[in-house]
């Protein structure tokens, strides 16, 4: 089995926190005001992941992608998602007490995500508050989004932690592909927005079928 890691860095949406309905509502009112064609909850499953500016390009209709459009809408869209982002976002059951567990362990805790900074830094602090992560990171100008491994590696660095001996959990292929090409260890999530087969397909070591899986497999043991 794996050498005990040195930290754990989290994605965020699919990951810790279910984001996808607020995301899609938040979307869809977007498309519904410029009279375009909205879509169902399930399918952003495959349109989130990559930040904001990838999610409005993969919602509007092929014809419709000119630049004004698309500002228009991320612009809108972080308007209207500013003042519903927690509508009905909350922890995937068992998250804080997977991270609690961490916690009490001596490794280290990071969140790096493809959401915006200031959106990211909102969730964790609304709705894991009993956490303390060492580090908290988003998405800032001037470093790449996942999965360039930029935003990996500088997270690793501030903990002090070789990036061979950092875990990566997360739910999606951009996940999978963070860790592999910053050299960390990819730990697939099974109830995020991706499937077995995409993780598995882009790198992922291990597969987490729940939250309660990962202090087992800190201590040795298996996963899904």
């Amino acid at each position: 089995m794996t050498v005990t890691p040195a930290a754990i860095v989290c994605d965020l949406d699919g990951t810790l926190l279910d984001t996808l309905e607020d995301l899609a509502d938040s979307v869809n009112i977007v498309l519904a005001e410029h009279g375009l064609p909205v879509h169902p909850v399930q399918a952003y499953q495959y349109f989130v992941g990559d930040g904001a500016s990838v999610l409005i390009t993969r919602v509007l209709p092929e014809g419709s992608r000119n630049t004004g459009l698309h500002a228009a809408c991320l612009q809108r869209f972080r308007e209207v998602y500013a003042t519903r982002w927690n509508l009905k976002t909350k922890p995937y059951t068992g998250i804080p007490e997977m991270l609690a567990d961490v916690s009490r362990r001596t490794i280290r805790l990071a969140v790096l995500s493809n959401k915006p900074h200031d959106a990211t830094l909102q969730c964790v602090a609304a709705l894991l508050p009993s956490i303390t992560f060492d580090i908290v990171q988003g998405q800032v100008e001037g470093v790449p989004r996942k999965p360039d491994p930029q935003g990996a590696l500088a997270v690793a660095h501030a903990l002090h932690a070789a990036p061979e001996r950092c875990w990566y959990l997360g739910d999606t292929a951009t996940d999978m592909e963070t860790a592999t090409r910053a050299g960390m260890f990819p730990v697939g999530v099974l109830w995020g927005f991706r499937t077995r087969e995409e993780l598995e397909q882009h790198g992922a070591r291990v597969l987490l079928a729940s939250p309660d899986q990962l202090p087992g497999l800190l201590d040795g043991g298996g996963a899904g």
